[in-house]
């Protein structure tokens, strides 16, 4: 199957180019979707319990935002920890290991009687959520070919909207008659995927040949081919080399800042942040505003949020059959253009009505749900395997800062400026994010080790 090149971290990388898209890609990534779309309800559950715990716990507007901001806190811690963690030990044992943590803990706060237990239990279940996020992704990139990596990356990512718009739809539903507590035991049914990940999905090739474990690498990638060519029924293209530069196998967390990758990282960080203080700051927080701003019901708060995951949804897919043909930079430049243009609609007119701020903040969500998606493939393309999941990892850290702080600053805004002060904020942050965009790397159908060697 190796086509008798010689063994190196060069040719195990062409041997991944040169796959084609099978059924072993589909299953690897449906299983790890199954994670990701817990990791999208995750985000959602607070925002749609809040309304009933705010009246039930007497819940003062200053401490709202620590509610959904705790499990933000952790998140970084796990981003962080983690992205260390999958360089050291690999990237499909890490992933169990959040999953597993992120699961209990949502069982755990199912359980909870008080506004305090409720963040300790946030707090820990962040930590595995944030560490699992950049983990599948890191992984993902590396098992996925360069020419359909944007499409099949972000067909995987898209699976996160529709866990927001799954979690919108089960909130609705299941909070007003079966009590908040469900939402958190739905959350914990990902526990069982950890035992199922060792079988299915084998470790990265691409890692194991970084760290000079090519036996390994070798013994791995023949597997694959095996499955993908259905042992030999199915002739593979040849193996092309790559025209790169030599690899390395030494994790260096320095280079980050060095060299043409300190651009890059600096670069990222507030692609990340801006785009996550709006997206977060705002969707946390929608439930909420229709309930204290406009005064609905507890049943049309949760039923005009609904909106909001399902712009999501339609924006990630659209930026999944896409990207690929616009190219990285342009998609996010347009998406934050029509971004802000959102947000400028909803600070001028104020969000007059309930229904004008579903439509205003479901067209805002086709292009933060399209950015947020594509920033962690992006990402992952900007950075060399031995240092791809620590490049994500503290990327993503900039997101989970963005993510506490926004809720944070919505609830310490609203009361002075109004819910227009809010939308001013946030299309100043857009702003910043859109001048960023305009200085991107171009990615699209390059080989991961031509873009960063």
């Amino acid at each position: 199957m190796s086509d008798a090149l010689p063994l190196s971290e060069q040719s195990i990388a062409a041997r991944l180019e040169r796959l084609p898209y099978s059924g072993w890609h589909i299953t690897v990534t449906s299983l790890l979707g199954i994670a990701i779309f817990f990791d999208g309800f995750d985000a959602l559950t607070t925002a749609y319990v809040l309304p009933v715990l705010i009246r039930e716990w007497h819940i003062p507007p200053q401490n709202v935002g620590w509610v959904i901001s705790v499990a933000n806190i952790g998140q970084a811690i796990g981003a962080l920890l983690f992205g260390w963690v999958a360089e050291k030990i690999g990237r499909v044992q890490a992933a169990r290991i959040t999953i597993a943590l992120y699961a209990v803990m949502s069982l755990a706060c199912a359980f909870t009687s008080n506004y305090q237990e409720l963040l300790i239990c946030r707090f820990i279940e962040g930590i595995g959520l944030g560490g699992e996020i950049p983990v599948a992704s890191t992984y993902i990139s590396e098992i996925l070919r360069a020419d359909r990596r944007g499409g099949s990356f972000l067909s995987y990512q898209l699976i996160f909207p529709v866990g927001l718009l799954g979690a919108g739809i089960i909130g609705a539903i299941v909070v007003p008659s079966l009590g908040w507590q469900s939402m958190f035991i739905i959350g914990a049914i990902p526990a069982v995927l950890s035992l199922f990940l060792r079988r299915y999905c084998p470790e990265s090739p691409r890692w194991l040949a970084s760290r000079g474990r090519l036996a390994e690498a070798d013994a791995i990638m023949t597997e694959i081919e095996r499955k993908v060519s259905k042992n030999g029924v199915r002739p593979l293209p040849p193996v092309v080399p790559l025209n790169v530069v030599a690899l390395h196998t030494k994790t260096r967390w320095q280079e980050l800042f060095q060299g043409a990758y300190r651009r890059r990282t600096l670069l990222v960080w507030v692609l990340w942040a801006s785009t996550y203080l709006v997206s977060q700051g705002l969707q946390s927080w929608i439930p909420t505003l229709y309930r204290t701003v406009y005064n609905l019901s507890l049943q049309q708060s949760l039923n005009y949020a609904v909106a909001a995951p399902v712009g999501t949804v339609i924006g990630a897919f659209f930026c999944a059959i896409l990207i690929d043909r616009t190219g990285r930079r342009l998609w996010f430049i347009g998406a934050y253009i029509l971004l802000a243009c959102g947000l400028f609609e909803l600070w001028f007119t104020g969000g007059e009505t309930a229904f004008g701020m579903m439509l205003g903040y479901g067209f805002c969500s086709l292009w933060t749900g399209s950015v947020s998606m594509s920033i962690f493939l992006y990402t992952a393309e900007i950075y060399p395997t031995r240092m791809r999941a620590m490049g994500i990892s503290w990327a993503t850290f900039w997101l989970r800062v963005a993510a506490t702080v926004g809720p944070l600053l919505v609830g310490y805004i609203l009361p002075m400026y109004g819910i227009s002060g809010v939308f001013m904020l946030f299309t100043g942050v857009t702003c910043i994010g859109l001048v960023a965009a305009w200085f991107m790397t171009e990615t699209t159908k390059r080989v991961l080790e031509e873009v960063s060697p």
